[in-house]
């Protein structure tokens, strides 16, 4: 739970209170469900790939009563980032989505231009799993975030992404772009 509110904190001081957030891979939920909670104001998307993971984050998210305000949505991430959920967000949170090539390429087409990449870090910390490179492939650059208690990077999008990212389906983790 503290790594998830360390998430909604990241996001915070990078862009103060986003209007849109995707959790990407939501999984159980976790942290888009918490950022939900801290951040009332915002429409937020819990995307992941599994329809039964889906099915259970639907019955959360209506238990809780935020039908209004929250979307579950069963697909996976090369293909949504292709339809109408494309630069809709203002931030996006990967917790455990997969290797940094692969969350980074999967996350970044849901960001508006300014938008913000948040992603958890081995406790170790990034540690050069990052290159400026192949981020700038995909239109990102690192964001500082201020010193915390759990290992997060953040990444802006700073210039207009190709169409042509992410690939299709599994392509991104079997030829990761670094």
């Amino acid at each position: 739970m503290a790594q998830a509110r360390a998430f909604v904190q990241a996001v915070r001081s990078a862009i103060g209170t986003p209007r849109r957030l995707l959790d990407l891979g939501s999984g159980g939920g976790i942290p888009g469900l918490v950022a939900a909670a801290a951040l009332p104001e915002t429409h937020c998307t819990l995307l992941d790939g599994r329809d039964e993971r889906a099915r259970l984050l639907l019955a959360y998210v209506q238990r809780l009563g935020w039908d209004d305000r929250v979307d579950v949505v069963a697909a996976r991430a090369e293909v949504a980032a292709h339809g109408e959920l494309r630069g809709q967000y203002d931030a996006v949170l990967a917790r455990g989505f997969g290797a940094p090539a692969v969350t980074a390429e999967c996350g970044a087409p849901f960001l508006r231009p300014g938008g913000v990449l948040v992603v958890s870090d081995p406790p170790e910390g990034a540690g050069g799993r990052w290159p400026l490179e192949g981020l700038s492939r995909l239109g990102l650059a690192p964001f500082p975030l201020p010193p915390q208690a759990w290992a997060l990077s953040a990444f802006q999008l700073v210039t207009p992404l190709e169409d042509r990212y992410p690939r299709r389906v599994g392509v991104p983790g079997k030829r990761p772009l670094f």
